[in-house]
This record gives C-alpha cells, structure tokens and sequence, in this order.
C-alpha cells in the first residue's frame, strides 16, 4: 500500500500545486511608459504577486486606439502609463471601469482631482511637464540661438532641425497641442503651427523619438516631456532641456482598469500596487524622472524643479473629452499634417 500512497500523495501535491498556479492568475497589461520602466514593473510585480503578465508597449494614442477597437471583447486588464488625456477619452466614453484603490488617500492632490474627473475609471500615478531640448554640439555646430520659448522655435533658421510626435498617435504631443491652445487661443495656436511646421523634418510616431533622434544629432531641437529628455541627459548625450518661457503643459500619466476586464481581481491588485510608494519610488531604476503620485514615493532628484516652472493651468476635464481632442486631432491632421513640411 506504501507505493500506491505516495502515488497518490504525489498526485494531490501535483494537483495542489497546478490549482496554486492557476490561482496565481494572469494579466493583461498596455504600457506607455518607456520600455525600460514597463518592464521593471512587470518583472517586480510578478515576483511579488506570483501573476503571470504579459505586457505590451504602446504609445497613450495608439493603446486608447486599440482599447477603443476591442471594446465589444477586451484583450487588456490593465493600461498604465502614458499621458492622461488619452485615459480621460477611455473613461468618458465607458472604455475602462471605476475604481477606487485604498491607495487612492496617500495620492498628491493633482492625481485625486485627476481620478475625480474621471469619475473613477483612471488615476493619476505621475507629473510629467512639457519642454523644449535640444543638442547642445549640434547647435553650437550649426551657430543656432538657444531656444527658450514657444515662439523662438518659429525662428527660419531652425528649418528643418526640429521635431515633434504625431499628437494622433502620441500623447506627448497630444499634450503639447492642447497647451499651445490654452496659450494662444485655438485658432492663434493653429497660426502658429502652420509656421511651426516649416521648421519640422519629422513628425514622430512615439512621443520620446525627437529627443532619441537629437541625442543622435539627426536633428537638434525636440519637443517633448522634459523627464524624457533629462533621460538622455543621464546617459550621457549632450542634451540640454527647458520649460518653454511663455508657460508650459504638463501631464498627469493615468492607468485605468478596461471595461469588461476578463482579470478583473488581477487588476485591482496591479492597481493597488502601482499606486503603491515603494513601486513609485522603484522607478528611478529605470531612469523614470518623472514626479510620482504618491506622498511618500521618493522624488527624483534629477526631475524637473516645479517651483522654478510656469506651468499653465491645464483643463483636464475640457482636453481630454472626446468631443474636444476629436475635434483638435482632426483639425491638426487637416490644416497641418497633410500639408506636409
């Protein structure tokens, strides 16, 4: 009878622990952070959670595109990252569901009115402000003035040397076009891309490509989140960055449970996590400046210095509905965009 237990101990053991492993759960995750950040989340929260992940990397506009595509079937649990307008336009239009962590009370003020905007379907998990960078080899080259404003970028002797994501598939520019609007005025600030676009080689499909391509010298001013650019500082590219003088956008990096989640307990405890101050301060790890959510999140100290900064104040509510960003991507692509550079 002895062999014939064991087998069948064996055989419980196996069981037990095929039904732990299937306890364990998995989940779908959209990343629009950095590739870098995406996967030190992925890598500490499996270790910590036992939670299978599989994990995508995307820009804000192209994974609110791919939510928006699935939304009669979800192949995502989980979207974290990337610029809050995007995560806004999913939650007004029913895309993610509500919910409210028990981390949501240790969050900075702006990430709570954030999550109140959205009634719920996102959270705010970081700060990040909008800049102007350039190559400081390439432009002392090239005998260019140092840009400090909105309006020195418009300067003909920066034809062809500055570049700027597509806002269409990049929240970052999103973001960027949503400010200049706030600046100038909405037909004013379409004034000033059409001159703007004379001095555009490129417009690039991820938000972080301008400040990539001017470390690289294929171009030498970017247009882009200034944490972003700081990266490239930090790894040694001579870049330097800077708030735009006349004032300058910001963006609140949302995360959002997807409507109809096929993981939904996987994903509140993905939730609770990235909300958490140890997760949020893990981010200087890989290179994230950006400002994190949480009180007590440890700020890096080479993120950028908001006393020292205009910041504009940013309409949360009014740029990321859809009726707005709709009608300011579609005007962007008309007037802009199809006319070339």
């Amino acid at each position: 009878m002895k062999p014939l237990l064991r087998r069948c101990v064996a055989v419980l053991f196996a069981c037990g622990t095929i039904s732990a492993a299937h306890a364990a759960g998995k989940l779908n995750v959209l990343c629009s952070a950095d590739l870098e950040w995406c996967q030190l989340m992925k890598t500490r929260f499996e270790k910590e959670s036992g939670i299978d992940v599989s994990m995508i990397r995307k820009s804000a506009g192209e994974s609110f595109a791919q939510i928006q595509a699935q939304a009669k079937n979800p192949q995502v649990d989980v979207w974290w990252a990337g610029s809050g307008d995007a995560h806004l336009q999913a939650a007004f239009e029913n895309l993610t569901q509500p919910y409210q962590s028990p981390e949501l009370p240790h969050l900075q003020p702006w990430a709570q009115s954030f999550a109140k905007v959205a009634q719920y379907r996102s959270v705010g998990i970081y700060q990040g402000v909008l800049g102007i960078g350039y190559n400081e080899t390439e432009l002392k080259g090239r005998k260019l003035p140092v840009p400090k404003c909105w309006k020195d970028l418009l300067n003909p002797a920066y034809k062809g040397e500055i570049q700027i994501a597509n806002p269409n598939s990049s929240g970052t520019s999103y973001v960027a076009l949503a400010t200049l609007v706030q600046l100038f005025g909405e037909d004013d600030a379409f004034k000033y891309l059409r001159a703007l676009n004379a001095n555009i080689s490129q417009y690039t499909d991820t938000g972080v490509a301008p400040g990539e391509a001017a470390s690289r010298g294929e171009s030498t001013v970017a247009i882009e989140f200034m944490h972003d650019l700081i990266k490239q500082k930090a790894a040694g590219f001579p870049i330097a960055v800077g708030p735009a003088c006349e004032g300058t956008g910001y963006e609140i990096g949302g995360m959002s449970i997807v409507a109809g989640a096929k993981n939904p307990q996987e994903a509140k405890r993905f939730y609770d996590f990235a909300l958490r101050a140890d997760t949020q301060s893990a981010g200087i790890e890989a290179k994230a400046y950006q400002i994190p959510s949480n009180v007590a999140a440890k700020i890096p100290p080479q993120a950028p210095n908001l006393a020292s900064i205009k910041l504009i104040d940013y309409d949360f509510a009014k740029y990321g509905s859809p009726q707005v960003r709709k009608h300011l991507l579609q005007r962007w692509t008309a007037e802009i965009y199809s006319h070339g550079n």
